[in-house]
């Protein structure tokens, strides 16, 4: 005997039989089809995203466009809110986005790697060092090349050796269209420079002295796209950076709240008040960044093709809210 409540179990032997029927979605006792969406995407929307639900699971008058967090319905705002708590509570214990310095910590040291490899000389790496104690500043690779003449090239690959990672390049790089990979925010503070798109499915970041493999996983998570990361030299970098910060980004709101239960009401209150194709959380360094797409034929697979296709929204938690 099942020990699931009744309702429940009604449910999801509901569910069963509408994944492995061959009935029409409009057949008595099934949900009614819903114009516009996939038989899948009907079905999806069945019955509500948010595992806390005890309500009956069939509302034939509920419009099951809206609202959509993360490809899931949310039969009411209770649901909703239970849902981006789950969503929340996922990205704070997930260790990969916690930032990559701890994970990091025991990385050969740039300057010893160059030395292990032969590519500069016990003489050029003391001489850096010397410059750099007595500036108090800079990195050990830009005092290689100003006080040992070292060329820019042999840094990068050296960089490339201590986080074993490719050399990218700039070719093929359109700003244009890399503007609407993430917000404005995130290049300028933490150096994350989105490439190019390979083939439709993967999505090329670069960055100019270190990876930052947690903040590229989010992007990856956000846009659907699998990411890979490398170093690209310092010259390339700046300038494509520039490039790509004179275009045109996904409108952008801007939000600090006290705490985690305000944080929760905030994004399912975006969420519930727009009409948007769908929505999805993430959380990259200090920034819990919700993106709400206009358009459902980009959603999770690939990026925007002009700005007003979807809206980012960065709430950060902070006592001075």
């Amino acid at each position: 005997m099942s020990l699931l409540p009744r309702g429940e179990e009604y449910r999801r032997n509901a569910m069963a039989e509408m994944a492995n029927s061959n009935l029409s979605l409009t057949a008595p006792g099934l949900t009614r089809a819903i114009p516009g969406l996939t038989r899948k995407e009907t079905a999806e929307r069945a019955v509500c995203g948010s595992a806390l639900c005890r309500s009956a699971w069939m509302f034939p008058w509920k419009n099951r466009r809206h609202p959509i967090f993360e490809e899931k319905w949310a039969c009411s705002g209770k649901c909703l809110l239970a849902m981006v708590k789950a969503a929340i509570a996922r990205e704070v214990g997930d260790g990969r986005r916690d930032g990559v310095e701890v994970q990091h910590q025991h990385r050969v040291p740039l300057g010893l790697l160059m030395l292990s490899q032969g590519w500069i000389t016990h003489p050029q790496l003391q001489r850096a060092l010397e410059a750099q104690r007595y500036q108090g500043e800079g990195r050990i690779g830009q005092w290689l090349i100003s006080e040992c003449g070292l060329q820019p090239e042999a840094v990068t690959r050296g960089l490339s050796v201590q986080w074993g990672c490719p050399v990218l390049t700039t070719e093929g790089f359109s700003p244009t269209s890399m503007a609407l990979a993430l917000p404005r925010v995130f290049i300028e503070k933490f150096g994350i420079l989105p490439l190019r798109v390979a083939g439709s499915k993967i999505l090329y970041v670069g960055f100019e002295d270190r990876l930052d493999a947690s903040s590229a996983f989010a992007v990856e998570q956000m846009n659907g796209l699998r990411t890979e990361s490398g170093v690209v030299a310092e010259e390339r970098f700046r300038e494509a950076k520039e490039r790509l910060l004179g275009c045109k980004f996904a409108p952008l709101t801007e939000c600090r709240v006290p705490d985690g239960d305000t944080l929760a009401k905030a994004i399912a209150t975006v969420i519930d008040q727009r009409s948007t194709a769908a929505s999805r959380l993430v959380r990259l360094r200090g920034y819990y960044w919700l993106r709400a797409w206009t358009r459902k034929d980009v959603v999770g697979g690939g990026l925007p093709a002009k700005s007003h296709d979807a809206s980012d929204y960065l709430f950060t938690i902070g006592k001075d809210a």
